[in-house]
């Protein structure tokens, strides 16, 4: 069975009528699909809101983290970001909750030049230091797990980085297959990185980022991994997104961090590219695919 395999089949029709019947206001609205991610199927209603609808069972404890943390981070997120407003229940038609947000317009940020991405760096720099301002003992208090993909243990880390990579040889050119190699050869140095807490996006990469008709971010989405962990794991978008230039003026706005953390956001840069990159071969998404080969590039550059 391939692990992106959905629990549910989700069509069009089984959404018109979990909409229809649980928010009659939206009868009427043009309803689409707009993306199917790893979890959910996302679809869009009029203009003003979308839905997504967890395609495993996995999902669904994310979506009502989302669902529960969202409101009660609103004074600590700088970008726009999908603010939940129609929280579905689960029925006979279709086992699981479902949330619908308000809609954020935008493009995945893919095959940007570094002069569009440089637009953003200042903004997601302060968009992740005011996030990380949020009181860990709040979010605690809210249910949210710490660290639940265990992402400081550089060891268990680098060792499925290198089963990837194995299974990634055959789509790789093999210059960049050498270099990933290399990388985790020589400049993951450490075992395990020393733990620090704050509030994390918990999943920051291109496929959850939105931009607009020039390039700049314009909003962040996919907020189900919420969690309490190590900046880093957040920070990774600094190397991934960002070149070495433009990593420069992200961390002016984000402010100093120590060389564990900077290994951390590196190693997370490369490792979600690598996740992104394996799904994007098995459903055959050519622009996903390169995306995630310059994202990895991106993130093995610089100092």
């Amino acid at each position: 069975m391939n692990q992106w395999d959905a629990d549910i089949h989700i069509t069009d029709a089984l959404v018109c009528e979990l909409i229809e019947s649980q928010f009659p206001d939206l009868a009427g609205f043009r309803i689409r699909q707009i993306g199917e991610g790893w979890d959910n199927a996302v679809y869009q209603v009029g203009d003003r809101y979308t839905f997504r609808f967890p395609r495993r069972s996995f999902a669904v404890e994310l979506l009502l983290t989302e669902g529960r943390l969202l409101p009660l981070l609103r004074d600590y997120i700088t970008l726009p970001y999908p603010k939940p407003v129609f929280y579905g229940l689960e029925s006979e038609a279709y086992p699981f909750p479902f949330l619908g947000y308000t809609y954020i317009p935008g493009t995945f940020p893919v095959g940007l030049t570094d002069e569009q991405r440089r637009l953003s760096a200042a903004s997601l720099g302060s968009f992740l230091h005011k996030l990380h301002l949020f009181p860990v003992g709040t979010a605690r208090e809210a249910g949210v797990s710490e660290d639940h993909r265990n992402l400081t243990d550089v060891t268990s880390r680098k060792m499925k980085m290198v089963d990837i990579l194995s299974s990634l040889k055959p789509h790789l050119p093999r210059e960049e297959h050498d270099a990933i190699q290399k990388y985790l050869d020589h400049r993951v140095t450490v075992d395990r990185i020393t733990p620090q807490e704050v509030m994390l996006h918990g999943d920051l990469h291109f496929k959850n980022m939105l931009a607009d008709e020039r390039g700049q971010i314009s909003g962040v989405i996919d907020w189900g991994d919420l969690n309490v962990g190590h900046p880093g794991c957040d920070l990774n978008i600094a190397y991934s997104f960002l070149g070495p230039a433009e990593r420069q003026m992200f961390f002016e706005q984000y402010g100093e961090v120590d060389e564990e953390t900077r290994l951390l956001a590196r190693l997370i840069g490369v490792f979600i590219p690598m996740l992104l990159l394996a799904q994007a071969v098995q459903i055959q998404d050519a622009g996903v695919e390169e995306e995630a080969r310059a994202s990895i590039r991106r993130a093995l550059s610089g100092d």
